[in-house]
């Protein structure tokens, strides 16, 4: 499997809290990551943002 050589940010933009920390839960099974602790609100907008930080150079732990 090809893999990149970079780091990359990714936000994530969901309905709810367990939809964006499963959607980090699943960038965690590919690859190393820095996870976020807790989603963000901007007021009167719906939704959450989740921000992480992956570095494709790594698989992840165990």
């Amino acid at each position: 499997m090809w893999r990149s050589r970079a780091l990359a940010v990714v936000e994530v933009a969901a309905a709810d809290d367990a939809t964006a920390l499963a959607v980090q839960e699943l960038l965690a099974a590919r690859c190393a990551i820095a996870p976020a602790d807790r989603t963000t609100r901007e007021p009167g907008k719906p939704g959450v943002r989740l921000c992480c930080f992956l570095d494709l150079r790594q698989e992840s732990g165990p």
